[in-house]
């Protein structure tokens, strides 16, 4: 590793907390969202801390999704939850004020999710899907951004 560079190469002094906090991803799973996770953490890029327990036995999404919705907020990051159909952890999460989760499963929800309601969680099924359509979904949500028009910005507000 070179001087002043961290593990990825980058040199420490370019990247900002700020930028850090933006590109980071924080993820959960429970039992049946555990094997996709696993795969999005080795295919994304980005920063990934993972809050998942370590055993899987008796986790509870409802637990999973609030730990990773409260790192969301706190950290300003991206958040992705993964279990059985995505609903659950979406409904978990939304439970939480601040936090706009959302089960994507095509490239439009995906895309809109972000560009109009600035989602901050990306819900993910973790049984009869594709894992590599779920990764391809959770790279698209993760480069697109937030549009910031002021209807948007009006709606989000709106809703809490």
């Amino acid at each position: 590793m070179c001087k002043g560079r961290n593990a990825k190469g980058y040199r420490a002094q370019n990247r900002t907390l700020r930028f850090w906090r933006q590109s980071m991803i924080i993820i959960g799973a429970d039992h049946a969202g555990y094997a996709l996770k696993e795969k999005l953490v080795k295919a994304l890029k980005e920063e990934v801390k993972d809050l998942s327990p370590k055993l899987i036995k008796g986790d509870d999404y409802p637990a999973i999704s609030k730990k990773v919705a409260r790192a969301v907020l706190k950290h300003k990051a991206k958040g992705i939850l993964c279990c059985g159909s995505g609903e659950g952890v979406a409904i978990a999460a939304n439970r939480i004020k601040g936090v706009r989760a959302v089960t994507v499963l095509d490239n439009y929800a995906a895309k809109m999710s972000r560009i109009d309601n600035d989602a901050n969680v990306l819900c993910l099924r973790g049984r009869k899907f594709s894992n590599k359509k779920a990764i391809q979904l959770a790279k698209l949500w993760l480069r697109t951004p937030f549009s910031n028009a002021p209807r948007h910005k009006r709606r989000i507000k709106q809703v809490g």
